[in-house]
């Protein structure tokens, strides 16, 4: 397992409340506190902080929401990069802002899109490398921006289906922590089948479900601490005494037994190596 030295922050996504489920009317947002973390994580409010609305079918403004969203925690040093295509992510100017920002932050949208506009870029070289060896470089992301951080990344997928083989679509992310695989709007989008059939598919991984409002604070590809008001579930296949995945035909209902399943919130950590829960008394205070 490498150790790297930057810090990943994977977040569950908080949309508005709109007229329906598309993005243009629920832009994808996440409140004060969590982006507190954020800058927090980044050195404080004179972080250089890069914003790519990449995967938003909205960038222009969804990047304005975060310059506004990061303005009011007092950062002076926010930037939009709106890469739309790997000929962006080649760009001098891109290359530099990436090459010096202390924070990039991916929003959310189609988690799709960053791995086909970055994947394999320039910038991505980049962002793995700093993320790699550099003490206090943060990659953070809501949505899609969080789920993109995995190797084996959830494209898409029913959640209204039960636990059915073929119910989940899965892609190559940014390959950032190759250990995890990360849905979000876990709870509200009731995500629990897809998320098991991606840990059928992959058991060695560990499943990592993040509700709204919430998320987690990854210290050398290990150390996991949740922030926020939600819930984190975790899905542990290395036990399994079942699983039929491998044999079944797609739409057919699936068994998995002894999967082991974590429900963790606010300040509890979580060790991804020896896949271990700390919990902090009860009396510790809210981070």
């Amino acid at each position: 397992m490498q150790h790297n030295k930057g810090t990943l922050i994977p977040i569950g996504g908080n949309e508005d409340k709109g007229i329906e489920e598309s993005e243009q009317y629920t832009q994808e947002f996440i409140s004060e506190g969590i982006l507190y973390h954020v800058v927090k994580e980044a050195g404080g409010k004179d972080a250089n902080i890069i914003v790519i609305p990449t995967a938003s079918s909205i960038p222009v403004e969804v990047g304005e929401n975060y310059l506004e969203a990061f303005s009011t925690l007092g950062c002076k040093n926010v930037i939009v990069l709106d890469i739309r295509s790997k000929e962006d992510s080649e760009k001098k100017e891109s290359i530099d802002l990436v090459s010096k920002a202390d924070c990039i932050m991916f929003s959310g949208g189609d988690q799709s899109k960053i791995t086909d506009r970055i994947g394999g870029t320039t910038i991505h070289k980049i962002l793995l490398e700093r993320y790699k060896t550099e003490k206090g470089f943060v990659i953070a992301g809501t949505s899609a921006g969080a789920m993109a951080m995995a190797t084996e990344m959830i494209a898409g997928g029913s959640a209204t289906e039960s636990f059915i083989k073929g119910a989940v679509d899965m892609y190559k992310g940014l390959d950032l922590i190759p250990e995890l695989i990360i849905d979000t709007h876990f709870i509200r989008r009731g995500r629990f089948g897809r998320q098991s059939e991606a840990i059928a598919k992959h058991p060695n991984h560990l499943g990592i479900g993040l509700a709204e409002d919430t998320g987690m604070i990854i210290k050398n590809g290990n150390d996991c601490t949740v922030i926020g008001s939600g819930m984190v579930i975790v899905f542990d296949g290395s036990k399994l005494t079942h699983n039929n995945e491998k044999i079944l035909e797609e739409g057919t209902p699936m068994t998995m037994a002894n999967l082991t399943v974590h429900v963790l919130s606010n300040s509890d950590s979580f060790d991804i190596k020896n896949r271990k829960v700390s919990v902090l008394p009860i009396e510790a205070p809210f981070i």
